[in-house]
């Protein structure tokens, strides 16, 4: 110790402390000036820690909400596939009309169609403008992935023939000639 601290030298000689505490304290002041040791962070170093984790966080809800238009877009593209693969050939000069977003429709249909229409057998699902007869078993597959896509189908309705069987009630007592197109 030829070259320490003379206030430590003058300690040692006093007998006020030992050699190794001064050992220790020289080791302590040793690696405070290296950094070796544990450093409290500053506020900066908070705050940068702070805005990694907020921009991972919204990185992975982006990602999530990517991965799942993603999954929307294959659901899209499946439906469309089946509808394509699927679709019943339209034959016929009767008019079959339906509602769709408040607009009447109608396709041209024969009465083998119109009945299987009606009976709900086939469905009529939309693909951007143009609309195509499903039988039932395609319609389901293509409800599962985009119901939007189905725009008439008779056949569903358990819940919408409990309301309208008040209706059919009512209506019942006024005859329909069985010609009458609308």
């Amino acid at each position: 110790m030829a070259k320490g601290n003379p206030l430590q030298e003058q300690l040692l000689k006093a007998g006020l402390v030992k050699k190794s505490k001064l050992a220790e304290v020289a080791r302590e002041q040793n690696k405070a000036r290296h950094g070796k040791g544990p450093v409290a962070p500053s506020e900066s170093q908070r705050d940068a820690e702070r805005a990694r984790s907020e921009k991972a966080e919204r990185d992975r809800a982006l990602d999530a909400e990517r991965k799942a238009q993603a999954r929307i877009a294959e659901l899209r593209a499946q439906a469309r596939q089946i509808v394509a693969d699927r679709k019943v050939p339209r034959a016929g000069e009767i008019e079959y009309r339906f509602t769709v977003d408040g607009a009447i429709r109608t396709v041209l249909v024969n009465d083998d169609l119109k009945k299987k229409l009606v009976a709900g057998a086939l469905v009529i699902a939309r693909v951007d403008d143009r609309y195509e007869l499903l039988p039932r078993v395609a319609a389901d597959k293509v409800r599962e992935r985009d119901a939007g896509m189905i725009v008439l189908d008779h056949g569903q309705g358990t819940e919408a023939a409990a309301t309208t069987s008040e209706d059919d009630d009512y209506y019942a007592q006024f005859k329909v000639p069985d010609d009458l197109m609308w």
